[in-house]
């Protein structure tokens, strides 16, 4: 039995997801989507010979701080500092994360003082999540997580001896 990456993802949740109209969840993944973007774009524009080398720079430190707000289970699993570990959980709510993103897209908005370049992507997207946050925190609805990848207490989920079988 081969093992798919398919198999790991919860479609129906996606689709509940969908159909919740929570904006705290297109937030978070809009968040997913940032963090490739800023990862990606920053490593980008670091051969540029200009200043924008240094946003490149902070486009990457913040898509690795992305990681950590929108996906807390790493600020468990990975070494860091108890302070990092306070300052990502200070961004548990909606208004917290929207601000927080704003101010992120903000300081990309900046590198187009410099030059424009692909870098403004990544200040688009930090201002969707943040309007997404925003929203939600307007409209008063809790922050859910979302239900992209499966349960590993789902009946469905691939069991062991499907892992074993892949390694």
């Amino acid at each position: 039995m081969a093992l798919n990456i398919k198999q790991f993802i919860n479609f129906p949740g996606i689709v509940q997801d969908l159909k919740s109209f929570n904006f705290s969840v297109y937030g978070q993944w809009f968040g997913y989507i940032n963090i490739i973007l800023c990862v990606a774009l920053g490593i980008a524009n670091l051969f540029h010979v200009s200043a924008v080398i240094i946003f490149g720079i902070i486009g990457i430190v913040q898509g690795l701080v992305i990681l950590f707000i929108e996906v807390p289970f790493l600020l468990r699993i990975c070494p860091l500092s108890d302070n990092f570990i306070e300052f990502i959980k200070r961004f548990a709510t909606n208004g917290k994360r929207s601000l927080f993103y704003l101010s992120m897209a903000t300081v990309q908005f900046c590198s187009l003082a410099v030059m424009v370049t692909s870098l403004c992507v990544v200040a688009v997207g930090l201002t969707i999540s943040s309007m997404s946050y925003a929203v939600a925190y307007f409209k008063h609805q809790q922050f859910q997580n979302t239900n992209i990848i499966k349960n590993p207490a789902d009946d469905d989920f691939p069991h062991e001896a499907v892992v074993r079988e892949m390694l």
